[in-house]
């Protein structure tokens, strides 16, 4: 047998491909997260069958926000959408064949969107209709699941002669994630409302959608800047963290913000207006060591939004600071700990509190979220030396954001200890000398 000379090579490039790929996909601070669509056919019909799509997000920081999700698949053979129930078809595509009744849709891939709030009852299923937005487990696990109805023509009308779907692509709502090939599992076993009754779905597939940031985009979305009450110095964002790229585009911190909306009042929701800054990103998060007590010590958590033209709506914020193990208060946002494993409790969620800072409004006087953390300190390992008391990672909405470098932390002064002195104390021992003196 003779082997091409390049087989080799390009094989093995093949494999670290592979590997990367899945590497990048993988988020250590949840593990197991990905969004599972599961596919359940609850009964035949002379051409096909009915089924029942439902889109579970089992990622635990990271959600679908507006404008939603948007699910793609290839038909394995010349499957018609006849109808949908809870979601819709973007293209008919061309049904020119059919005579009397049209199908929904008879694209060889067809492209489905969840419809929006407010559709006529007899178009909605359970937990469809809130225009793709889907929330992340972590947050709310009733609202982390999106579900619709369609009825399928042309396929197979047994579970032998039924070819699954495949190549399935989602946005949530840009790029980023990546499907596997759906695969057959047990059939989904009901419980009827009362408890008392059992039925099944005639036949059952999963296809597993997972995230990588590194798809989603080339630079980061977000930064952190720095600065504590034992410094005067602010640490900044780094310079471009965000990428410059679009330097040419951004709006002057000083423009009339009537001027930057009638501006682009012709052009997309989607087009970008992010506020000129060093940085050039649509999102900061600045950690303020803000008080020293004995027994604890105060942070100030700021979230900036610098886009003019978006809200972020159920905004998520993640944090990894050892010292999150032991937090005894947060004031203004909502707070879970995160333990992706056994051995360690060093990550925690943040999210705003519903109806009052859940959506982070677009850039200006309003365009921030704050809270402040009280966390108790462990004596073993507490300090204000060498950044220790800074976020080891942030992200925001599920995307790493860019740290400054180490070396560029506020320092503690020489000239400090690492248990500073409280101004109660210092206070005291200026009125004893005083007194000595008097």
């Amino acid at each position: 047998m003779v082997c091409n000379k390049f087989s080799y090579p390009l094989a093995l490039a093949a494999f670290f491909a592979i590997i990367i790929s899945q590497a990048a996909a993988y988020d250590p601070l949840d593990p197991t997260g990905n969004i599972t669509i599961k596919w359940d056919i609850m009964s035949w019909t002379p051409d096909g069958y009915v089924a029942v799509v439902t889109m579970t997000n089992f990622q635990m920081y990271r959600h679908i926000m507006s404008p939603g999700w948007t699910l793609g698949w290839v038909w394995a053979k010349k499957e018609v959408i006849w109808s949908m129930v809870g979601a819709q078809a973007t293209d008919q595509g061309d049904c020119s064949k059919f005579k009397g009744n049209i199908p929904h849709c008879c694209k060889r891939n067809p492209t489905v969107v969840d419809l929006l709030p407010g559709v006529p009852y007899n178009q909605q299923i359970a937990n469809c209709c809130k225009g793709g937005v889907v929330s992340s487990w972590g947050q709310d696990p009733s609202a982390a699941v999106s579900s619709f109805q369609l009825s399928v023509g042309l396929a197979g009308t047994s579970n032998k002669t039924v070819r699954l779907p495949k190549n399935f692509t989602l946005l949530g709502p840009g790029l980023g994630y990546s499907c596997s090939q759906a695969k057959k599992v047990p059939s989904t076993v009901f419980i009827s409302a009362d408890g008392r009754r059992k039925t099944q779905a005639l036949m059952t597939w999963n296809v597993t959608c997972t995230y990588s940031q590194i798809t989603a985009s080339r630079y980061p979305t977000c930064c952190v800047s720095m600065s504590s009450f034992y410094n005067s110095t602010i640490t900044p964002c780094p310079a471009c963290s965000c990428g410059c790229q679009n330097r040419n585009d951004c709006v002057a911190s000083n423009s009339e913000i009537r001027t930057v909306v009638g501006k682009n009042a012709s052009m997309s929701q989607n087009t970008k207006a992010i506020q000129c800054t060093s940085h050039m990103c649509p999102i900061r998060l600045h950690w303020h060591v803000k008080l020293n007590y004995k027994e604890y010590w105060r942070v100030k958590m700021t979230v900036t939004n610098f886009n003019y033209r978006k809200n972020y709506t159920q905004w998520t914020l993640v944090a990894q600071h050892p010292n999150l193990n032991n937090i005894t208060q947060v004031f203004s946002f909502d707070y879970k700990p995160l333990i992706p494993y056994q051995s360690t409790n060093d990550t925690g969620m943040f999210y705003g509190l519903k109806f009052y800072n859940d959506v982070l409004m677009e850039a200006g006087p309003d365009g921030n979220v704050q809270s402040e953390l009280i966390l108790h300190k462990d004596m073993n390992t507490f300090t204000f030396k060498q950044g220790w008391a800074f976020p080891r990672k942030i992200y925001f909405n599920g995307d790493e954001c860019k740290m400054p470098a180490p070396d560029q932390y506020p320092y503690l002064p020489n000239s400090a200890n690492s248990n500073l002195i409280s101004s109660a104390t210092m206070a005291s021992f200026l009125l004893l000398a005083l007194l000595a003196f008097w």
